[in-house]
């Protein structure tokens, strides 16, 4: 199933609502760094401090749905690009 611009841009907003209402007070500052794979429906969620595991649970639990990762403690889940390492230029 494809996902639209508009349905991923709906379902940030969601994930980011619920993970702010609901599991950010409940998971910080004990769980920080974790990766979260909410389920804003059910309000079932997966968390583990690898990314992969919880993905791989929550997919093999929901195969047709989308979800939002969520990493506790931080604006996003990943950063893309290359860093500047200290030393380095």
């Amino acid at each position: 199933m494809r996902t639209t611009a508009a349905e991923s841009g709906e379902l940030v907003r969601r994930g980011q609502g619920y993970c702010d209402r609901f599991l950010r007070s409940k998971l910080e500052p004990a769980h920080r760094g974790g990766f979260l794979y909410p389920d804003v429906e059910t309000g079932q969620y997966e968390l583990d401090a690898d990314e992969v595991a919880p993905m791989e649970c929550t997919t093999a639990n929901h195969p047709d749905s989308t979800f939002y990762i969520f990493r506790v403690g931080n604006a996003a889940s990943a950063y893309l690009g290359a860093q500047l390492q200290e030393g380095r230029a």
